[in-house]
C-alpha cells in the first residue's frame, strides 16, 4: 500500500543516482552506472504506477506528505511539501516511464564516450528536478524544479563542452529561458500579494470563490505565461530549441521532446482556474501557440538537418497543445501532451539510431535508402511519422482531432490555422522519412559499407515506444467513435472548478465526424504529394542555398529572426556595455581608482627621501619641530 509518506521516495530516488554517481565518477565502471542510472529511474516508475492506481481508486484522494517548513518571515511561510494527484499522477508516469526507456536507448548511445558517467548522472538529476517541478505543492516550489530542469539543460546542452558552437547553443537557452523566468518569478510575487500565499491549497479555492474577477488575475496569468513561452520555447523565445540540439540525441529526446518543453504546458493545467478567470489570458495563450504552431511548421519545411526537422517540429506541437489551453480545454492538452511525448521521443531516438549508423552525419540530403540497413529504425520511424501526421488509429490522430475540434468549436479561424499546421506537418514529416529512408543512397561508398541497425539496448526502446505511440490514444476515445472520454474523465476532478465557471462550447457528432473526415482526406492527399516529390520523382533539396529566392530563401534564413533578435538586441547591448565599459570604467572608475593609487604612490615617494638613515639628519629635524612648535605657539599668544 501507499502512503502519504511514499511519495517522497519517487524524487529521491534519482536524486540517490545522481549523487552516488557523481561522488564516486570516474571510480564507478561504466557497467555499474549503466545499471543504477536506469534502475532508480525504474524504481521511480513502477512506484508512479502505484501511485496511479491508488489515485484511480477515488477521484477524491491527494496524497500529500510535508518535509519541512523551508522558510517563515512575518505572514509568509513556505513548506517543503510534495503532492500527487490525478494531473501530476500522469506526469510522474510520462516523466519516469519515457525517461527509464531514454536512460536504456542512451546505454547504446553513449557508450565509449568520455564522460559517460557524468552524462547519466545530468539525466538523473534532470528527472529529480522535472519531479520536483510537478510534484510540489506550492508555487515557489515548482520554480525550484523549473530552475532546476533549466540548469539540467544547459549543462546537457554543452555536454560536448570542446566544441565551443554547443557551449553557445547552452548559453543561448540558458538566457533565453531566464527572460522568461523573469516574468514568472513576477507572477508568483503578485500570487502571493493577493491571496496571502503561494500555496496551491490556499490559491485555488480562493480564485474558484471570487465573486468579481479584479485585474490582476489577467495580469498574474500573463506573467506566469510568459514563463511558458520561455521554457516551453513559444514565439517570440523559441529560437534556443532548434539551437539545443547541439546535444548528445537522448537529450533532444529527454529534455527537448518529451518532458521539459512541455512544463509550461503542465503550469497552464496546474493554475487552470487563474486562467479561466481571465478570458484576455486564454486568447493570449492561444493566439501566441496557433501563431507559434504555424510559424515552425513553415521553418521545418525547409530544414535539412534531421534533428532541427524534429526541433521545429516540436515548437509547433507545443503552439497546438496552447491552442487547446487557450480554448480551455485543458484535458485536451494534457492528452496530446502525453501522446506527443511518445511519438516525438520515438522520432528523436530514431533519428539517433540513423545519425549513429551514419557515422555523426545528420544531414538528410547526405541519406537515403537506409530502410534496407536500418530496418528496426524505418519501421518505427514510420509509426512515429503516422501518429504525428494524425492517422488513425494511432495516438496522434486522436490528441490532435480534440484539439481541432476544440479550435472549431471556439473560433473558425482558430480552426483554420491550427488545421492547415496539421497539413503542414504531414507534408515535412513525410519529407523527412522519404528522404532519409527511402529513395537512392547519397551517402558516401566508406558510410554505406558501415551501415548497421543500431544494438538491442537502443532499439528495444524504440519498439516501446511504437507500441505507446500507436496504441497511446486509445485511453481518450471520443463518444463519437464509442469510446468514453477516458483520459478527459480522469483529470476531471482537477478542473472541475474550470469547467464550472466556464461557458462550454461543443460541437456536434455529425460535425466531429465531418472535421476529421476533412483532415484525414486531406493528410491522405498531402502523404501522397510526398511520396511524388520525394520518392516517384526522387528530388532532393537544392545544396547551394545561395541560390535561393524569395520564400524559399526566407523559410531557409527561419525568417531572419535570428539575425533580427542580433540587429536589435544583442548588437545594441553589446555597443553600450562597450561604451559603458570604455568611457565610465575605463576612462571614469578606474582612472580615479588609478589617480588615487598614484598620490598615494607620490607621496610614499616623497616621504620616503626623508628617511636617510643619517642619525645627525634626524636629530636636526627633530629640533627644527621642536624650534618650529616653540614659535608657533608664541605666535598664538
Amino acid at each position: 500500500m501507499v502512503g502519504n509518506d511514499w511519495i517522497w521516495i519517487i524524487p529521491l530516488l534519482p536524486l540517490a543516482g545522481f549523487i552516488t554517481i557523481s561522488l564516486l565518477n570516474k571510480r564507478l565502471p561504466h557497467a555499474a552506472v549503466s545499471v543504477l542510472a536506469p534502475g532508480v529511474v525504474l524504481l521511480a516508475f513502477l512506484l508512479a504506477v502505484r501511485v496511479f492506481f491508488w489515485l484511480l481508486s477515488d477521484p477524491n484522494i491527494v496524497l500529500s506528505t510535508t518535509a519541512l517548513t523551508w522558510f517563515s518571515s512575518g505572514g509568509f511561510s513556505v513548506s517543503f511539501s510534495l503532492i500527487a494527484d490525478r494531473l501530476s499522477g500522469l506526469m510522474m508516469l510520462i516523466i519516469t516511464g519515457v525517461g527509464f526507456l531514454i536512460h536504456v536507448y542512451s546505454v547504446g548511445y553513449m557508450h565509449g564516450d568520455e564522460g559517460y558517467n557524468r552524462f547519466f548522472s545530468y539525466l538523473n538529476l534532470f528527472i529529480f528536478f522535472m519531479l520536483i517541478l510537478v510534484m510540489g505543492s506550492n508555487y515557489l516550489l515548482m520554480f525550484v524544479g523549473w530552475e532546476g530542469v533549466g540548469l539540467c539543460s544547459y549543462l546537457l546542452i554543452g555536454f560536448w563542452f570542446r566544441n565551443q558552437d554547443y557551449n553557445d547553443a547552452a548559453k543561448k537557452a540558458f538566457i533565453m529561458n531566464r527572460i522568461g523566468d523573469l516574468g514568472m518569478i513576477l507572477g508568483i510575487i503578485l500570487i502571493f500579494v493577493h491571496f496571502g500565499s503561494i500555496a496551491y491549497e490556499d490559491v485555488f479555492p480562493a480564485a474558484a470563490n471570487v465573486e468579481s474577477v479584479p485585474p490582476i488575475i489577467t495580469l498574474i496569468a500573463i506573467l506566469l505565461f510568459i514563463g511558458a513561452i520561455g521554457k516551453s520555447a513559444q514565439i517570440p523565445l523559441f529560437t534556443w530549441l532548434p539551437d539545443a540540439m547541439a546535444g548528445p540525441t537522448p537529450v533532444s529526446a529527454l529534455i527537448h521532446a518529451a518532458t521539459m518543453v512541455t512544463a509550461g504546458v503542465y503550469m497552464i493545467a496546474r493554475s487552470n482556474i487563474l486562467y479561466t478567470l481571465s478570458p484576455l489570458a486564454l486568447d493570449i495563450v492561444a493566439v501566441t501557440g496557433v501563431v507559434t504552431a504555424l510559424m515552425a511548421a513553415t521553418i521545418a519545411l525547409r530544414q535539412n538537418d534531421i534533428k532541427k526537422v524534429l526541433a521545429y517540429s516540436t515548437v509547433s506541437q507545443l503552439g497546438l497543445m496552447f491552442v487547446a489551453m487557450g480554448t480551455g480545454a485543458y484535458a485536451t492538452g494534457m492528452f496530446h501532451m502525453m501522446t506527443h511525448a511518445f511519438f516525438k521521443a520515438l522520432l528523436f531516438l530514431g533519428a539517433g539510431s540513423v545519425i549513429h549508423a551514419m557515422a555523426g552525419e545528420q544531414d538528410i540530403r547526405r541519406m537515403g535508402g537506409l530502410a534496407k540497413h536500418l530496418p528496426v529504425t524505418w519501421l518505427t520511424f514510420l509509426i512515429a511519422t503516422l501518429a504525428i501526421s494524425g492517422i488513425p488509429p494511432l495516438s496522434g490522430f486522436f490528441s490532435k482531432d480534440e484539439i481541432l475540434a476544440n479550435a472549431f468549436a471556439d473560433n473558425l479561424s482558430l480552426w483554420i490555422a491550427a488545421a492547415f499546421t496539421s497539413l503542414l506537418t504531414v507534408f515535412y514529416m513525410f519529407r523527412l522519412l522519404f528522404l532519409t529512408f527511402k529513395g537512392t543512397p547519397r551517402m558516401s561508398e566508406d558510410v554505406k559499407k558501415h551501415l548497421h541497425e543500431s544494438p538491442r539496448s537502443m532499439t528495444i526502446p524504440l519498439i516501446v515506444l511504437a507500441v505507446l505511440s500507436v496504441a497511446g490514444g486509445w485511453v481518450n476515445i471520443p463518444e463519437v467513435l464509442g469510446g468514453g472520454h477516458a483520459f478527459s474523465n480522469y483529470l476531471a476532478p482537477v478542473f472541475a472548478d474550470s469547467q464550472r465557471l466556464m461557458e462550454q462550447h461543443h460541437v456536434s457528432h455529425g460535425t466531429e465526424l465531418t472535421l476529421m473526415g476533412v483532415i484525414v482526406t486531406l493528410t491522405v492527399v498531402v502523404i501522397v504529394l510526398a511520396y511524388r516529390e520525394y520518392v516517384r520523382m526522387g528530388r532532393v533539396p537544392e545544396p547551394d542555398e545561395a541560390k535561393l529566392r524569395g520564400v524559399a530563401r526566407l523559410l531557409n534564413r527561419k525568417y531572419f529572426i535570428d539575425e533580427i533578435y542580433e540587429a536589435l538586441i544583442v548588437r545594441p547591448l553589446f555597443l553600450l556595455s562597450t561604451v559603458l565599459y570604455e568611457i565610465v570604467d575605463r576612462a571614469l572608475v578606474d582612472r580615479v581608482v588609478n589617480s588615487t593609487g598614484g598620490v598615494v604612490r607620490g607621496l610614499g615617494q616623497a616621504f620616503r627621501k626623508v628617511q636617510t638613515g643619517n642619525t645627525g639628519f634626524y636629530v636636526f629635524v627633530m629640533a627644527a619641530a621642536v624650534l618650529l612648535l616653540i614659535t608657533l605657539k608664541m605666535l598664538v599668544m
